[in-house]
């Protein structure tokens, strides 16, 4: 009879357990969206149906970029090509994603120096963290050292201007090799300088 009466606080508290982990799950879903913030999940979605069939490797990789740097507050899907033979030059377009401000077009564009030939063409999605505004975007953002991760095929680097991290995520066709350096210039229109 004792054993009896034993399991039911267990069973009880292993509900009451279960009831605050998904009351957490909810909260942290509801203040992600008060603060203009995208789920694992939103991002995840976004991810699968812009890449496709990369939908493992990118899991991967997004799961190393929310461990490290949170909830993005924006995300931008485009696509990208680029081509280099010692000094390179990329260019790109996209859309910026907001809950707060809505979408917005983006172009990006920028040099880079080092060992590096060939060229490639890439869709890219990029998470933009901390964003206090759209015009906060449209500035340069350089290399933070030692950000690349890649898991097969989908890489993901970080880049950084004032306070705004940006964390492009790339995966295409196309051979590219060697180590380089560069910023990337974002621009709400379209331009070939990319200085």
């Amino acid at each position: 009879m004792r054993q009896h009466k034993r399991g039911i606080p267990h069973a009880a508290h292993l509900v009451v357990t279960m009831a605050l982990v998904l009351a957490s799950l909810v909260f942290s879903s509801r203040q992600a969206e008060a603060d203009g913030e995208y789920t694992v999940q939103e991002v995840v979605d976004a991810g699968h149906g812009f890449f496709g069939e990369t939908s493992g490797a990118l899991a991967k990789v997004l799961e190393q970029a929310f461990e490290r740097y949170g909830l993005p507050n924006g995300y931008i899907l485009g696509q990208e090509g680029s081509g280099a033979l010692i000094a390179g030059l990329t260019y790109g377009e996209g859309t910026l994603y907001t809950k707060n401000v809505g979408q917005h077009n983006v172009f990006w564009q920028g040099p880079s120096l080092g060992i590096d030939y060939g060229g490639n063409g890439t869709r890219a999605m990029m998470l933009v963290y901390d964003l206090p505004n759209v015009d906060s975007l449209y500035t340069r953002f350089g290399g933070v050292s030692g950000s690349a991760y890649i898991v097969a095929g989908v890489g993901m680097t970080v880049l950084k201007s004032r306070d705004v991290l940006l964390v492009p995520i790339r995966t295409g066709v196309g051979a590219r090799l060697g180590v380089n350096v560069g910023y990337l210039k974002l621009t709400p229109t379209p331009t070939w300088n990319p200085f």
